[in-house]
């Protein structure tokens, strides 16, 4: 929740204890005080001051200067997390709240154009069964409240414009429904109304009315008129539910974070602290659910790459072991070349040495054609042989993993 003081109390609290302390009730480190008093141009304790200050010697306060044109005369400190939050998350929600310190968000916050057309659709619609209007349209704010609470509402957005303008937001109406967007990252938004539901109590006349359609039906029934009791029914003529809207708002931002869930999303009406006055706290949420989706989206994105990376080694492995496979395969023909041409070169040179007798006709001829098989099977197992075999098995090449095709996800 936002603590607002004057120049002049901040100034004193400034005097009252070190800014440490200060800065730890606050749940904001020292530096980030000193930022403020700085933009405020509040003084505060010189080095050396409170030890001198506890020694008991007498020193003085600098005094504080008078307001300067353009400065706020008002500090907010907007709200803190008191759960430890990384560092990144942390350094974002300080820088934040230094931001919203700087101008206090007036009642009276300049209308935003897109505000006027919601509020003004949201006031010609018609209310639903549980007593609520809504809208819901391109460019427009999706809200849904109750008629009572249109203008309180139409303040309240134009003050949460404001604010998180402060934090680098702009209103914007592009989208299937409007957001709020720094360039990077697109917040967007719901306000709706809860809506309290009691069991519904007969009032008398309701009664009244049932009592007299069941004497009507019990006279039809009498005279055996059946047939003309469409009309009638035996379910209670009132509704079961009494639904009342309890004027409680909530606003909230619908970003999906993948890794920091613990994001404040959704701000809403309590029994002190009222949604117009948490403009400077919504905002300050906002730039940290910026800030937190930008540290999401690098981080899914290096997840993507890493993935990505893990696909593409598992597919090179895969390819790698195709091609081994396709290339082994070609060995085994090279094997079965170079066992068949030393067989034919021992049969050939075995039955040369041995022939020279009138009744080897039939040998010779055979060595004749087994020469001729030979020369075939040299030239096959030859450099330029080998090569046709390559060529058209498409391996020891740039085709080699011809025919590869690995299933998604490279599995």
């Amino acid at each position: 929740m936002s603590q607002r003081y004057t120049r002049e109390e901040f100034y004193e609290l400034v005097w009252s204890k070190p800014l440490t302390h200060l800065a730890r009730d606050f749940g904001l480190s020292d530096v980030a005080l000193h930022k403020i008093c700085r933009k405020h141009d509040i003084p505060n304790p010189p080095l050396g001051w409170w030890a001198k200050h506890a020694a008991g010697h007498k020193v003085r306060r600098t005094p504080l200067p008078k307001l300067k044109s353009g400065t706020s005369g008002t500090v907010l400190i907007a709200g803190g997390e008191l759960r430890k939050e990384p560092d990144e998350i942390a350094s974002a929600r300080e820088q934040a709240r230094i931001r919203a310190s700087e101008v206090e968000v007036a009642a009276d916050a300049p209308a935003h154009p897109i505000v006027t057309r919601s509020i003004a659709k949201l006031r010609a619609a018609k209310a639903s069964l549980v007593g609520l209007v809504s809208v819901s349209q391109q460019g427009l704010i999706a809200i849904e409240i109750a008629p009572a609470s249109v203008d309180r509402i139409e303040q309240c957005l134009n003050r949460i414009v404001a604010a998180a303008r402060l934090q680098g937001f702009e209103l914007s109406g592009k989208g299937e429904r409007a957001a709020f967007t720094d360039g990077v990252v697109t917040i967007p938004f719901t306000l709706k109304e809860t809506v309290k539901r009691s069991k519904h109590v007969p009032t008398e006349q309701e009664l009244a009315q049932e009592e007299k359609q069941r004497k009507e039906r019990d006279r039809r029934w009498a005279r055996n008129r059946w047939d003309s009791d469409i009309g009638f029914s035996f379910r209670n003529p009132w509704p079961e539910w009494d639904h009342e809207p309890t004027g409680q708002v909530a606003f909230e931002m619908d970003v999906y974070l993948r890794y920091a869930s613990q994001i404040r999303r959704s701000f809403k009406d309590a029994k002190i602290q009222r949604l117009e006055n948490m403009a400077a706290d919504i905002a300050v949420g906002m730039a940290v659910l910026g800030a937190a989706k930008r540290e999401d989206d690098r981080k899914a994105e290096e997840a993507r790459v890493r993935e990505e990376e893990a696909t593409r080694l598992r597919i090179e492995a895969k390819r790698r072991g195709y091609i081994e496979e396709r290339r082994s395969r070609v060995l085994g023909e090279v094997f079965v070349r170079l066992e068949r041409r030393d067989q034919l070169r021992l049969v050939v040179s075995q039955l040369t040495t041995e022939l020279g007798h009138d009744d080897s006709a039939r040998t010779v001829e055979f060595v004749r054609w087994a020469r001729n098989v030979l020369e075939r099977a040299e030239q096959r197992m030859s450099v330029a042989g080998l090569e046709i075999l390559f060529e058209a098995e498409h391996v020891f090449g740039d085709d080699d993993d011809r025919g590869f095709y690995p299933s998604r996800g490279g599995w």
